[in-house]
C-alpha cells in the first residue's frame, strides 16, 4: 500500500484529499504545515507527496528544496498543490523539482489520475539495460544520468522522460504521445503545458545553452525530437 503524504495549511483541504485517496486504498500521513512536513520526513519516506505552495513560515517551495537536497528523498514525486496560476509560479516549481503541478480548484477525479501516474512512474521495472546517445547514458536499473560521466540530477518523471526520448531517437514525438506513454493519461487527458515544463527542465540539465538547443529539439507543430548527437 502506498504511503502518500498530504502537506497543507488548510485543514479542510486536507480532509477532502485525505478522503479521496483513502477510498482508493492509500495510506495517508498529513502535515498542516512546512516544520511539521520536515518534521516528518526526518522520520519517514513516503512514496509520495502532495505539497501546497502557500504556507506561512516554510512554504511549499521550501518544502520541496528540502526533499530535492536530502539523498533519502530526492527521488520521492512531488505533487504541487497550488492557488498561483502565473505560469512563472508553475515554471519556478518544476525549477525546484516537483513532477507534477496542480491548480486549484481541483477536481479530486483529476488529482487520482495524477497520483496514479506519478506512483507508476516509481515502481515501473525498466527491461532493458542503459542506453547511449552521444555523451548521455540513461540506466534505468539504476536511474541514474550522464553526461560524460558526470551524473545528472533528474527527477523520476524527467528521468523517465529523458529514457523515452532516446528510446525513440531520431523519432519526432508529439506531446499527445508523450501524455499517454510517459505520464499515461488516457487519450484526450494531460495538460500540454506539463511536457513543455519538464522539457524546459530538461534542456536546463543537458545542454549547453538550453535557450538554443541542440540535442533536445523542439519540431514546431509536431512535438520533440532527441538528436543522435551530443549537446555542445
Amino acid at each position: 500500500m502506498a504511503r502518500i503524504l498530504i502537506v497543507d495549511d488548510d485543514e479542510n483541504v486536507v480532509d477532502i484529499v485525505a478522503r479521496a485517496l483513502k477510498s482508493q486504498d492509500y495510506a495517508v500521513l498529513v502535515a498542516y504545515g512546512g516544520h511539521e512536513a520536515i518534521d516528518q520526513l526526518h522520520m519517514q519516506r513516503p512514496d509520495l507527496i502532495i505539497l501546497d505552495i502557500l504556507m506561512p513560515e516554510i512554504d511549499g517551495l521550501q518544502v520541496c528544496k528540502f526533499i530535492r537536497m536530502n539523498p533519502r528523498l530526492a527521488s520521492v514525486p512531488v505533487l504541487f498543490l497550488s492557488g498561483k496560476t502565473e505560469v512563472e509560479d508553475r515554471i519556478r516549481g518544476f525549477e525546484l523539482g516537483c513532477d507534477d503541478y496542480l491548480m486549484k480548484p481541483f477536481h479530486l477525479n483529476e488529482l487520482i489520475l495524477r497520483v496514479r501516474a506519478l506512483l507508476r512512474h516509481t515502481r515501473r521495472v525498466a527491461p532493458n539495460g542503459p542506453l547511449i546517445m552521444g555523451a548521455l547514458c540513461v540506466d534505468p536499473n539504476s536511474g541514474v544520468a550522464e553526461i560524460e560521466g558526470e551524473p545528472v540530477d533528474l527527477t523520476p518523471v524527467e528521468f523517465e522522460l529523458l529514457y523515452y526520448m532516446i528510446a525513440h531517437g531520431g523519432e519526432v514525438v508529439s506531446t499527445e504521445r508523450l501524455l499517454r506513454d510517459v505520464w499515461e493519461y488516457p487519450p484526450g487527458m494531460g495538460n500540454p503545458s506539463l511536457v513543455r515544463m519538464h522539457v524546459l527542465n530538461l534542456r536546463r540539465k543537458i545542454e549547453k545553452d538550453p535557450r538554443k538547443p541542440t540535442f533536445l529539439c523542439t519540431i514546431p507543430r509536431h512535438g520533440y525530437l532527441i538528436r543522435a548527437t551530443q549537446p555542445v
